[in-house]
């Protein structure tokens, strides 16, 4: 896996990435020589062709993203993933027939585009199929071990499994071993399956690593070229978080990350007034509209204040657009909201999921409360009662709470205690990982979580 933007990319899914783009180009650079003959050179050169190549090449590229086709993860069967491959062509002719209305100048011309989609569909399929029967050679899956037996050596394996793009193949793991798991047979499994199927990694995921990890072998084998490596580092790979079970203080004392210069502090700063100042800009004509609607809809104010923890515990005034009845927490006190939630109302029910009703927490943004991108504020009242449910709770107020976040573009929206601790292990990872790269990512992910209305609640 490679590391970018602080977080770790398969290589394959790069090389797809790569591949489909280039195959882009080349499709429409085909469609245009085709269509235009002797008069191509012209166009391309002089016309600006290349530069509309480019627009075409990236507006492929962001629809195959909307769809899911580089998260595999989300795609459950190869019946829906040529589905939404053949979505993609469909998708761009229709937003190339629009641009050909209102601006026919951006295009090659509509034979060249038309003939450039033709070869693109049929080369998306030769691509994907290609690319399913290259990443499956023998010569390009690393073989791992994986050493442990209990829930979190588990999870591993599952997790390993889940995610073909990472390029790996579970030999075996310690869960497979018959009779009594001791120090010997742990010792003596492990070599037999490395030797045996030439492994190229040993992933430690023991608990209890005292009396039964077998370290003399596995300083064996550091010797031999196979690569040892611990679970946590592995499970944040793969998962995106860092879990919360097994944590060691130590580890977050000593291990990499969880450091920010006064530069990025500066600049992630000056990012986030600049993005909400934009963000105010382009909603001030739905303003009056949201403000009429929320009027209309139910009795009580537009806005809703409430109080949230931030940075080091201090508690400010978040405002958001009302979205509930006015009495809403008069019986019960604070409460989550929840699935078909009665006290949200009708236009609090668009609003929420459209995520309009945050707008206001851009001025939150600018006075320096929240930034536009970190952990989501909670309330006190949640905050003392989490914080003695989960541990480490309280390291994601080493930052500024967030208008989005990582946990917010990779979990659903959360409304329990297990919720909150999952949504921990995300935060957890993007404090650790923190730069201005992994922010432009997040915002770049909130764009499509936004217009998927994922998470919403």
């Amino acid at each position: 896996m490679i590391r970018l933007f602080n977080v770790y990319i398969p290589v394959r899914t790069l090389v797809l990435l790569i591949g489909e783009a280039l195959i882009v180009w080349t499709s429409f650079l085909l469609g245009a020589v085709y269509e235009l003959r002797e008069d191509s050179y012209l166009v391309l050169n002089y016309e600006g062709g290349y530069l509309k190549i480019l627009g075409v090449t990236v507006l492929v590229l962001l629809c195959s993203h909307w769809l899911d086709l580089y998260d595999t993860a989300r795609l459950n069967t190869k019946g829906e993933l040529y589905f939404r491959l053949l979505m993609v062509p469909g998708v761009l002719a229709f937003i190339l027939a629009g641009v050909a209305y209102v601006r026919p100048n951006y295009l090659l011309g509509s034979g060249s585009s038309a003939v450039g989609l033709l070869i693109l569909t049929v080369a998306l399929f030769g691509w994907r199929l290609g690319f399913t029967w290259l990443v499956q050679l023998p010569i390009l899956v690393e073989r791992v071990y994986v050493l442990g037996t209990g829930e979190r050596a588990q999870r591993l394996v599952q997790g390993l499994r889940q995610n073909p793009e990472i390029g790996v193949e579970i030999a075996s793991w310690t869960g497979k071993m018959e009779g009594a798991v001791t120090r010997e047979s742990v010792a003596a499994h492990l070599m037999e399956v490395v030797h045996k199927q030439k492994v190229h990694r040993v992933i430690v995921a023991m608990p209890d690593r005292r009396g039964t990890i077998p370290m003399q072998e596995l300083l064996e084998l550091r010797m031999q070229g196979v690569k040892i490596e611990e679970a946590t580092t592995w499970l944040e790979k793969i998962s995106g978080k860092i879990e919360v079970e097994n944590l060691y203080p130590s580890w977050l004392v000593f291990g990499e990350g969880f450091r920010r210069s006064t530069a990025f502090i500066v600049v992630r700063r000056v990012v986030s007034i600049v993005i909400s100042l934009i963000g105010l800009i382009l909603a001030l004509p739905l303003l009056p509209l949201i403000m009429l609607a929320i009027r209309l809809d139910s009795k009580g104010p537009v806005f809703y204040t409430q109080t949230r923890v931030g940075k080091a515990g201090r508690v400010f005034q978040v405002v958001k657009f009302r979205t509930m009845r006015q009495d809403a927490e008069a019986a019960s006190g604070p409460k989550w909201a929840g699935d078909n939630d009665p006290r949200v109302t009708r236009v609090g029910k668009f609003l929420r999921s459209s995520r309009l009703d945050e707008i206001p927490q851009l001025w939150c943004v600018l006075k320096g409360d929240m930034a536009f991108v970190g952990p989501r504020p909670e309330r006190p009242e949640f905050i003392e009662w989490l914080s003695k449910e989960i541990p480490y709770y309280g390291v994601r107020h080493m930052v500024r709470p967030g208008l989005t976040g990582w946990a917010q573009v990779k979990y659903k929206y959360g409304s329990t205690v297990e919720d909150s601790r999952e949504k921990l292990q995300y935060d957890l990872f993007y404090i650790k990982n923190a730069s201005i790269g992994l922010d432009l990512l997040i915002m770049f992910l909130t764009v499509k979580t936004v217009l998927l209305r994922r998470g919403a609640q």
